[in-house]
């Protein structure tokens, strides 16, 4: 699996079929595309490509449509999103969910937990909401993602809810860039035992994400420079 998490960070676009073969040809590692299909769906991970949303929905869930098609992103907590990505520790996994303010890119919100229950994203979701309040919140179609915790927070709020619809595999590609960041600037370069060894480094590493870290898009701003104030150039 971390082999597997690894590839994915490197080449998202890449399908079942085509991450099995990689296994099997340049890992040695003999698999099939059913058994890969399994793992990535076991580690929140999905094909980047234009094709109907592969994430699992709760079939019984309110329908809501998308609402940022052609939508100018101007300003701060105008638009939230919020997505799923697997951390791997020794022999066990966990999940981590954030929250990001898409004009800024500041993470807003985050939580992990050893199963993709909705329960941790809604915690997640609740801390943000402490913090401040957007116009708009931008998911995808997954179950956590479609409780009715997680709905009637938001609406609680009244925020507008914005689903990905059919072919917009783009929507995320912040939070995706923030996962390859994550995960290649601290979480690959340790081994962790526990799950508190996790959530202090995500700590550390969001405090500096969010604070420090650069972002050349920005003219070399941090997030919090442009969450809470400097023009985003």
């Amino acid at each position: 699996m971390a082999l597997l998490d690894e590839h994915y960070l490197q080449y998202p676009c890449e399908g079942k079929i085509k991450r099995a073969r990689w296994l099997s040809k340049e890992v040695g590692y003999p698999v099939g595309k059913r058994r890969v299909k399994k793992l990535m769906e076991m580690m929140g991970l999905s094909t980047v490509y234009p094709k109907p949303n592969t994430s699992v929905p709760n079939k019984e869930h309110e329908v809501f449509p998308y609402l940022l098609k052609e939508v100018d992103i101007t300003k701060p907590n105008q638009v939230w999103a919020a997505d799923i990505t697997y951390i791997r520790m020794k022999g066990k996994h966990v999940y981590l969910v954030a929250i990001m303010d898409w004009y800024s890119r500041y993470v807003i919100g985050w939580a992990i937990s050893p199963t993709m229950e909705a329960e941790f994203c809604i915690e997640a979701l609740r801390n943000a909401l402490l913090h401040s309040r957007c116009e708009i919140f931008n998911t995808d179609q997954g179950s956590q993602f479609t409780s009715k915790d997680w709905i009637n927070t938001l609406k609680s709020h009244h925020i507008s809810i914005s689903m990905d619809g059919r072919g917009r595999y783009l929507d995320n590609i912040f939070i995706e860039r923030l996962w390859r960041s994550v995960k290649q600037e601290k979480i690959y370069r340790y081994d962790f035992d526990t799950i508190e060894e996790v959530e202090l480094a995500l700590t550390e590493y969001f405090e500096y994400y969010n604070n420090r870290r650069l972002h050349q898009s920005f003219n070399y701003l941090t997030p919090a420079e442009v969450y809470y104030g400097r023009k985003r150039p």
